[in-house]
């Protein structure tokens, strides 16, 4: 089926399509089947949307000041409707995460945007890379700074954001638009965390590069046989409802054979296979139960294939005032109101990342940065050995 087929172009998300699964790239790309985009890609694709917007808002009406938390919060809403997202969870938690890009970017000086959602085409090895930069701001009369936009729960590590390629084809792509820049920033807006990850690129980078795009375009044209790829992100994918590798996955008849305890190798593949098929299964529970939830939300109970259904309340989250619990010890267990307070009072590390990261533009940067280090100092820290995979490519 796949004989004959060639690229009209390549980019980064085609690439990783290939990387990830090759059978979901021919279900996509030979044969453009319907997708069905996953609920963490649509909500992503909502918060762009309005980030899109508020800049080139800006940029239309050469605005420099503070942005405008109205407009803001009114092309939220219209972005939700029309991604075609429900439910006041997900409202709510886009809402959260724009409020607080909004508090860490409370500013916009629309002379420093030099593109939002630049278009580009690369020529690599004979292919047409084509692309799109979510913004681009000058630093300076030599720099730019390439950011683009992610709503990933999990945060890159210094390894993954150095080598990805996503970034070194934005870096080349800057490189051509702005010939005048002699130093080019890439970076990952982390929106959930508020959190902006910096890298820059080398020339080894960009030949490692055109030469991996080169031989992965090759390769998705010249292969004979799309194989299916079962892993942990399966759930998510947008043509999961028209694979037969994870329909075979969900219906428990994928085969896991079993290593013996001294074969290292083999222990390795049945455990990421185990892990893969474990999360598959977990991530389409959840699915259903946010289905039950939302019906459940209008008819309080449900009986269907002989199961009944209900919400119950449930604790999620307990705390305890300061004073008044350390007063209850002191006074009903007769310890002294300091050790109490040396026993329970330990600071979350979520509260002071927090508060330091509210201070960083309110204090001089040596002090900001000396502040950091007491803190570390002061930590206690606790250790645990903990299994992480990784493949090696």
């Amino acid at each position: 089926m796949s004989e004959g087929f060639k690229n009209r172009y390549l980019s980064v998300s085609r690439l990783r399509r290939f990387e990830s699964c090759p059978l979901a790239f021919k279900l996509h790309y030979v044969d453009k089947l319907n997708s069905e985009p996953s609920l963490p890609l649509q909500f992503g694709t909502m918060l762009h949307a309005v980030l899109e917007r508020l800049y080139q808002w800006a940029l239309a009406e050469k605005h420099t000041g503070r942005i405008d938390h109205e407009l803001a919060l009114e092309l939220y809403s219209e972005e939700f409707i029309r991604s075609g997202l429900s439910g006041f969870a997900i409202f709510d938690e886009g809402l959260r995460i724009l409020r607080t890009y909004l508090r860490d970017n409370p500013m916009v000086d629309h002379a420093t945007v030099l593109a939002v959602e630049q278009d580009f085409e690369l020529d690599v090895g004979g292919f047409l890379v084509v692309g799109k930069i979510d913004r681009v701001d000058r630093v300076d009369a030599e720099t730019v700074e390439v950011l683009d936009y992610k709503t990933n729960r999990a945060i890159y590590t210094r390894e993954e954001l150095d080598s990805d390629l996503q970034l070194t084809v934005y870096a080349m792509a800057a490189r051509q638009l702005w010939p005048w820049a002699k130093e080019v920033r890439l970076g990952f807006y982390l929106l959930r965390h508020g959190l902006r990850m910096m890298t820059e690129r080398s020339e080894e980078q960009f030949e490692s590069a055109r030469g991996y795009i080169a031989t992965l375009g090759h390769q998705t044209e010249n292969t004979t046989e799309y194989a299916p790829r079962l892993q942990a992100n399966c759930a998510y994918c947008d043509h999961r409802q028209q694979c037969p590798a994870y329909a075979a996955a969900l219906a428990g008849e994928v085969e896991v054979v079993k290593a013996a305890s001294d074969d290292l190798d083999a222990l390795a593949r049945e455990r990421e296979q185990v892990a893969s098929l474990a999360r598959i299964l977990y991530q389409r529970k959840e699915q259903l139960d946010r289905i039950l939830k939302a019906r459940l939300d209008h008819e309080g109970e449900l009986q269907v294939a002989g199961m009944r259904y209900v919400l119950r309340p449930a604790t999620s989250h307990v705390t305890y005032p300061i004073a008044s619990t350390v007063r209850a010890f002191a006074e009903v267990a007769a310890l002294p109101e300091e050790d109490v307070r040396d026993e329970l009072l330990v600071i979350d590390k979520a509260r002071v990342d927090a508060l330091v990261k509210r201070l960083r533009k309110a204090m001089p940067r040596a002090k900001h940065r000396l502040l950091e280090t007491c803190l570390d100092a002061v930590a206690e820290k606790q250790f645990s050995a903990r299994l992480y995979a990784q493949e090696v490519r």
